[in-house]
């Protein structure tokens, strides 16, 4: 019984351990993904994304909420910086239920595009579209 109790602690530490490194790990990789939205690097992001997937198992949308560029989502840092080629990347990827869905603000992203008069970016067109 007592070393079933010692097994257990030991695996609950390493996974702890192991969980840390990764999380920091996957911040590491995500570091500059504002930059690369804001500058407008469609391919640059793919490969991001892609080595996200590799390396982590992580798609877009299971990291998508927990990336802020200056308080906005990564789709609002899209249309306030006229990106148009990373954004549509990033709604095609995105699942449509997320994209309807209310985000940390509690307004969806069309919602917030027609507060901020960005009802006219070709991203919010691609968005109707997809939506």
């Amino acid at each position: 019984m007592l070393k079933i109790v010692k097994t257990s602690i030991a695996i609950a530490t390493i996974s702890l351990l192991t969980a840390g490194n990764a999380q920091a790990d996957v911040g590491e990789a995500l570091q500059n993904i504002c930059t690369i939205v804001k500058a407008d690097d469609k391919g640059e992001l793919r490969k991001k994304m892609k080595r996200v997937q590799s390396d982590f198992r992580l798609k877009l949308k299971d990291y998508y909420t927990g990336v802020s560029c200056g308080g906005n989502s990564l789709i609002r840092t899209a249309m306030l910086n006229g990106a148009v080629e990373t954004g549509t990347l990033m709604v095609k990827k995105m699942p449509k239920g997320d994209l309807s869905s209310p985000e940390s603000d509690g307004k969806t992203v069309l919602a917030w595009a027609s507060e901020n008069g960005l009802e006219a970016s070709p991203i919010v067109a691609v968005l109707n579209d997809r939506i």
